[in-house]
């Protein structure tokens, strides 16, 4: 009988006591590529743009959820998940705030309370403050506020599994030059988290309050200096390394690799718009390919400047394109559900009705839990 490999291969997969298959754990050799993460992410956030149905969005964050609670390592950048969900909660609850104080252009006859309206000048016509506020306008305001923070939480999920530096390492050659700016922009928001949670452990050891808003007032200034501070220290790190130094290349070449780039990216903004908007969602996906073709091309081209070589890049794989095939497998279902049965995915208001769980789309956003079977078991050293 053939013995079974050992917990913990290097780069094949093991299996546990009772034979069961299950991923390697990572490794330098076999780390998931990041953009595989980013992907799955963004494929998470598409198919939460397409519905209003607060039961599918809950679903896609709890698939977002558990992969994160799978597959996150213990770095501090991998923090950050907890705080976009509160982002999440945060978002909800303003724009339950705003649709209460300036109103609603949903109809609605279940009042709940009115409010004292203030009166506006004759210039602010159309705007109120105030008044009657009814239970479909709180319902329409709630199903937009948690798309929105679906959305958000799905970057979140993005920014906890997907390492920064790993990311920026496979960066296109073309986009060198914006990498110092990016990696200040990127670590930032984890190094923030970090950051907070260093200095209400401090102020808790010293029996200091650590709620408040005179607490949050003392700890806010140290924390967006020591985090900016932080990342500027590895963009400062970066360029003595001479990360983003370039070559000379003929004038033609440099503006031919700008406009294939520039339309490039604009192609695909005007893709992914009609993608998520209703109306576009026919020329959407063309467009969009398009662009890419012509954002690739640039890219390609304009990776002639880079006279620097990379030491050990990440290779993409095919565990990487299952985490992001995943994402875009529920992006395109749900894309396709939401031309489909548009009743399900956004459910009315008016009449005021419970939402339905539609079946077949909520199996497509379980698909999104394939990397949380398929991606490598974070280890230590796949922390650093």
């Amino acid at each position: 009988m053939t013995p079974r490999p050992a917990h913990g291969a290097a780069h094949g997969p093991s299996y546990d006591r009772r034979g069961r298959w299950r991923a390697p754990e990572a490794r330098r050799g076999n780390a998931l590529h990041a953009g595989a993460w980013w992907l799955w992410a963004l494929g998470l956030a598409t198919a939460a743009s397409r519905t209003t149905n607060p039961l599918l969005l809950g679903l896609i964050v709890g698939v977002a959820g558990y992969v994160v609670a799978a597959r996150r390592t213990q770095a501090p950048w991998a923090r950050s998940y907890g705080a976009f969900v509160k982002l999440g909660l945060f978002v909800i609850g303003l724009r339950l705030v705003f649709s209460m104080l300036l109103g609603s252009p949903i109809p609605g006859t279940h009042t709940l309370f009115t409010l004292p309206e203030v009166p506006l000048p004759s210039w602010a016509q159309g705007i109120r403050f105030g008044g009657r506020v009814t239970a479909e306008q709180l319902v329409f305001a709630l199903y937009d506020g948690a798309k929105l923070a679906t959305l958000l939480i799905c970057v979140g999920a993005a920014n906890a599994l997907a390492n920064p530096a790993r990311l920026l390492k496979s960066l296109p050659a073309a986009l060198y030059e914006a990498g110092v700016a990016v990696v200040v922009a990127m670590t930032f928001a984890p190094n923030m988290v970090a950051d907070v949670s260093r200095l209400r452990t401090a102020r808790r050891l010293r029996g200091r309050p650590t709620g408040g808003v005179k607490a949050v007032l003392q700890i806010g200034l140290p924390v967006l200096e020591g985090a900016l501070e932080r990342s500027v220290a590895v963009a400062a790190s970066m360029d003595a390394r001479g990360y983003g130094r370039t070559a000379q290349v003929p004038p033609a070449v440099r503006r031919t690799t700008n406009a294939l780039t520039l339309g490039g990216l604009l192609g695909m903004c005007a893709g992914t718009y009609g993608l998520l908007a209703a109306e576009g969602a026919g020329y959407g996906l063309p467009v969009l390919g398009i662009g890419l073709v012509l954002a690739l091309a640039g890219l390609r081209l304009g990776g002639r400047r880079s006279i620097r070589t990379r030491y050990r890049p990440d290779r993409w794989g095919v565990r990487a394109w299952l985490v992001a095939g995943s994402g875009a497998a529920v992006a395109a279902l749900l894309v396709h559900a939401a031309s489909v049965d548009p009743e399900g995915l956004r459910p009315g208001v008016v009449p005021l009705v419970a939402p339905a769980l539609p079946l077949w789309p909520a199996a497509a956003v379980l698909i999104g839990l394939l990397p949380a079977f398929v991606a490598p078991v974070p280890s230590e050293e796949s922390s650093r």
